[in-house]
C-alpha cells in the first residue's frame, strides 16, 4: 500500500487517535521516519498530561504474519489511560476505538532496567512480575490493510491492555531457562460469549515471551531517541493466537495452562 500524499504529521496521527477515526491515506513514512514519528507523538502526549506505563511488542507470533503483510515485530507505548490491572476479570470501553481486535498475551512487569547487552539470564533478574493479559488492538487503515510503517505510526496498533493476576517471579521460576520453558510450553484456549474460538501457545512468540522481551530490549536500544526499560514499566509480548475483531456487549475468556490462571473481559460502550 503506497500513497503519494503528504506523510501524516504527529498531530494528524494523535488527533485521529483521539477521535477514532480512519486514516485518510497510509502514513507514507519508511520504517525508521515512522518510529521517529511515533516517538514525536509519544512526545505531545506526554507534554499534554499522558504517562507512559510501558510497552507493547506486536507481530511476534510469526504464524500470522502472512494475514497481516508483515515480517518482523514492531512496538508501541503503553499508557496510565490505556493500561488496566485487574485480578482476573476487567472491562473495557470500546469508545474511540477504530476497528478494534482482541489477542490473548504475556505481560511482564520490570523492577529494573535490563543490564547492558542483556541475555535472558540477566534479563531475568530484571523481571518483577509475570500475567496473562489482553491486548485490544486497533488501525486506522480500512481492513487493517497496511504496511509495517503504518503500523508503527499508528502506535503500534495498541489501544488497551488489560493485565490479569501478576504473579512474581519467584513463585513461577528459579532461572531464566526454567521461565523460558514454562512460557513457551504454556497453551491458550480462547472463547467468545463461552464458544472456543481458537487455541494458540508461547512458542509461537519468538519461541518464548521471555525471548520476545529480550528481542524487544535490544530493538528498543538500537531505535534513536527512544528511552530505556524502566522499573515498573509493563511489557505486553505479542498475541498467542490471531487477532479476532470484538464488539461491544461481548464477553471474552481466555485460559492459560498454569501458572498462569484465566483472565476475562467484557466491553463496553
Amino acid at each position: 500500500m503506497t500513497s503519494l500524499s503528504a506523510p501524516m504529521t504527529p498531530q494528524a496521527l494523535l488527533d485521529h487517535l483521539d477521535q477514532g477515526r480512519l486514516w485518510p491515506q497510509p502514513c507514507g513514512l519508511s520504517l525508521d521516519t515512522a518510529y521517529a514519528r511515533a516517538l514525536e507523538v509519544r512526545a505531545m502526549r506526554i507534554q499534554r498530561g499522558d504517562l507512559p506505563k510501558g510497552y507493547k511488542v506486536g507481530f511476534t507470533n510469526r504464524t500470522i504474519w502472512p494475514r497481516y503483510n508483515v515480517h518482523a515485530p514492531i512496538w508501541g507505548s503503553v499508557w496510565d489511560s490505556t493500561l488496566t490491572l485487574c485480578e482476573g476479570e476487567g472491562a473495557v470501553s470500546l469508545a474511540h476505538v477504530c476497528q478494534p481486535r482482541l489477542e490473548p498475551e504475556v505481560v511482564f512487569g520490570m523492577k529494573a532496567t535490563p543490564a547492558a547487552n542483556a541475555t535472558l539470564d540477566t534479563l531475568f533478574h530484571a523481571i518483577d512480575w509475570v500475567a496473562p493479559g489482553f491486548e485490544v488492538v486497533q488501525s486506522h487503515l480500512p481492513d487493517w490493510k497496511f504496511e509495517a510503517a503504518d503500523t508503527v505510526a499508528d502506535g503500534g496498533l495498541h489501544a488497551h491492555l488489560l493485565v490479569g493476576q501478576r504473579k512474581p517471579l519467584h513463585e513461577i521460576a528459579d532461572s531464566a531457562a526454567t521461565l523460558d520453558n514454562l512460557l513457551a510450553n504454556a497453551r491458550v484456549s480462547l472463547e467468545k460469549n463461552n464458544q472456543p474460538v481458537e487455541e494458540g501457545q508461547g512458542a509461537n512468540v519468538l519461541d518464548s515471551p521471555l525471548r520476545a522481551l529480550l528481542y524487544f530490549t535490544q530493538t528498543l536500544r538500537a531505535c534513536p531517541g527512544a528511552p530505556d526499560l524502566q522499573a515498573g514499566d509493563v511489557i505486553t509480548t505479542g498475541t498467542w493466537t490471531d487477532a479476532w475483531p470484538v464488539l461491544r456487549g461481548e464477553q471474552w475468556t481466555a485460559r492459560f495452562s498454569a501458572p498462569l490462571g484465566n483472565l476475562s473481559l467484557h466491553f463496553t460502550a
